[in-house]
Parts: C-alpha cells; structure tokens; sequence
C-alpha cells in the first residue's frame, strides 16, 4: 500500500518565508509567566490567544504557562525573553521557569 505525501498549501509556503523561525516555551507543571519580542514579526500557532489569555502584538507577546507548550513562528532576530516563576523570580535563578527554545529557519510541516 503506498504512502501518499500531504500537499502544502501555498499559504503554508509563504508563512515559512515570512515567519521563518520558530519559539517554543515548555512549562514545567508550575504557573509562570513569559514575555517574547522579537524585531521582525511574531504570530502564534497551534493555539487561540483569546482562549489562553496569550497577548499577541505584532513583535511581542506575553502570558502565562504551567504545562505543555506554547508555540510562536517569527521573523528577524529574537530580541529578549523574560520569565518569572509563579512567586515573581526570574530565570536563571528559580527552577520551575519555563524552558524556551529558539529555533531558526524551521519549516512549518
């Protein structure tokens, strides 16, 4: 039985070139708050920022995370993260912040 390969719409094709890189933040079982900017373009994905409280402008977001992921595409270079802990601790110095990776040029699948 063979295996078909989905099509990529060309809409998919254009948000890779326009929002090229990738921000995941992956909490870790405890309420933390975040804030990403970046100096191209930001937009989030997988989720509805209405329904996560995420405040999504258009080179910053910010919000609030305790488990699973939270994913935004972007454009240009990331610009600061900031994290804090439930209590209001940064990261590095509390270890219950969210871990955030920045990856650049990732096709969108």
């Amino acid at each position: 039985m063979a295996r078909t390969v989905p099509e990529r719409s060309q809409a998919a094709s254009e948000t890779d070139s326009e929002l090229p890189h990738l921000v995941t933040i992956v909490g870790r079982g405890v309420p933390a708050n975040f804030e990403v900017t970046v100096d191209g373009e930001l937009e989030m994905i997988d989720e509805d920022p209405e329904t996560t409280a995420t405040i999504v402008s258009k080179r910053a977001a910010e919000g609030s995370i305790d488990v699973g992921v939270t994913r935004f595409r972007f454009s240009g270079q990331m610009a600061n993260v900031s994290l804090v802990d439930w209590n209001g601790v940064p990261a590095p110095d509390s270890s219950i912040t969210p871990t955030v990776h920045v990856d650049y040029d990732v096709p969108n699948r």
